[in-house]
């Protein structure tokens, strides 16, 4: 299926202005159908699985930035850490740690944001309120231990509902924490095919959206 190019000029017409990345999620689709979208002029581009990621870094043109947004498994984090542009999924003190150590391996500061677990579905990841206090406040000195990671801010998932009186609930109260943390220059990533306007209205500043530019995923 070819990429929606009419989809696409009217979302780019959207975000213009308002100070909002478009991270275009390419996962499961063909480097033909990314390559397209290159085409266009999109170069940042989301991917869920480490092994196909790597694949089309490898076929696709260099300057693509690579923002990895799955799940990321400790044993895995090696085989992007050359190229990645972007981490937006760790979700745990042991994750950074592990993506600390490859990344002094190969001399480079690798970019990520910590994720916030926000909904109400248990089987979402990521750092609760608390946890990131004492990570990124606390005067203890966590942070100083992971000399080539940098966090860029934070990214969150809300619940997969039709309500959205939750979801946009979700989005400020991760606008909230972002903003007892962070300065106004950084990053707080949210909002996805069927709530980005919602996460712009609330604040995100990079979305992650798919199908509406591919098209629905067989």
């Amino acid at each position: 299926m070819p990429v929606n190019k009419i989809a696409y000029k009217k979302l780019i017409v959207e975000l213009k202005g308002k100070d909002v990345t478009l991270v275009a999620v390419s996962k499961t689709r063909p480097v033909e159908e990314i390559q397209e979208l290159y085409d266009l002029g999109q170069r940042d581009f989301g991917e869920n699985y480490v092994q196909e990621m790597k694949e089309k870094h490898a076929l696709l043109p260099p300057d693509i930035r690579w923002h990895f947004i799955g799940h990321l498994q400790r044993n895995k984090v090696k085989n992007i850490i050359p190229f990645v542009h972007l981490i937006q999924s760790v979700d745990s003190l042991k994750l950074l740690d592990e993506i600390n150590k490859q990344a002094e391996k190969q001399n480079r500061t690798v970019n990520c944001l910590l994720q916030v677990h926000i909904a109400r579905e248990e089987t979402k990841f990521g750092f609760d309120k608390e946890e990131l206090s004492e990570l990124m406040i606390s005067n203890n000195g966590i942070m100083q231990q992971f000399q080539n990671v940098k966090i860029k801010g934070l990214m969150g998932m809300a619940t997969l509902t039709n309500d959205m009186s939750i979801v946009r609930s979700e989005f400020r109260y991760l606008k909230m924490i972002f903003e007892k943390i962070f300065n106004q220059i950084s990053i707080l990533s949210f909002g996805m095919t069927a709530d980005y306007k919602i996460a712009i209205e609330e604040g995100s500043r990079m979305v992650r959206i798919g199908s509406l530019i591919f098209g629905e995923r067989n």
